[in-house]
């Protein structure tokens, strides 16, 4: 069995970038389209705002581990739907540039500073660690936090990220600075 590379971010189970492209190019299977696809679909596109979810392409894991695309795109952008494993919706939509960084992360390598990558959960986010990039769970000391609809900033030179707060457990209504300090940090801007 093919089974793709997965961590999460943000409560989302993220896919390794090779991954998304097999299933994307030769490597995937274009889905037929049935009622779960179809919400899964709609529930993809609601990470993003509509013009960029209905051009994005659809990617999910299907019942047998393997990447399926649901829906080829034509704008670079990749959403993914909510996990249905997480407590709240956390759909995600990230151009390529993101697809990139997440790709280092997944693979604990260094990103490529300067490649500026975007990506939006409007729907929310599950609870995630502002301070540890691997956490799985909340324990005493990772800062366990809450975020509801965003955007994220990837992959900026790091004085980029120095106009904003880097508090261990910041105000999640303002911009601010998750996984301060590491290779990963990132900028969450709240939409609402």
């Amino acid at each position: 069995m093919n089974i793709p590379k997965i961590l999460m971010i943000s409560g989302w189970v993220v896919l390794s970038a090779p991954a998304i492209l097999a299933a994307e190019g030769k490597g995937g299977t274009q889905a037929t389209s049935s009622a779960a696809d179809q919400k899964a679909i709609a529930s993809a596109m609601s990470a993003a705002p509509k013009k960029v979810g209905a051009a994005a392409t659809i990617v999910a894991i299907g019942s047998d581990g393997k990447m399926r695309t649901l829906r080829r795109g034509s704008n670079g952008f990749t959403c993914m739907p909510d996990n249905p494993t997480t407590p709240d919706p956390d759909p995600m939509c990230m151009d390529k540039a993101a697809l990139e960084w997440a790709e280092a992360w997944m693979g604990h390598k260094k990103p490529t500073v300067g490649k500026t990558g975007f990506m939006y959960m409007l729907a929310g986010g599950t609870d995630a660690s502002n301070t540890d990039p691997y956490a799985q769970k909340p324990t005493t000391g990772n800062h366990w936090i809450k975020t509801g609809p965003h955007v994220m900033i990837v992959g900026a030179e790091p004085g980029f990220y120095n106009m904003y707060p880097k508090n261990a457990q910041p105000d999640t209504g303002v911009p601010y600075v998750m996984w301060p300090g590491t290779q990963y940090q990132h900028l969450m801007i709240p939409v609402k």
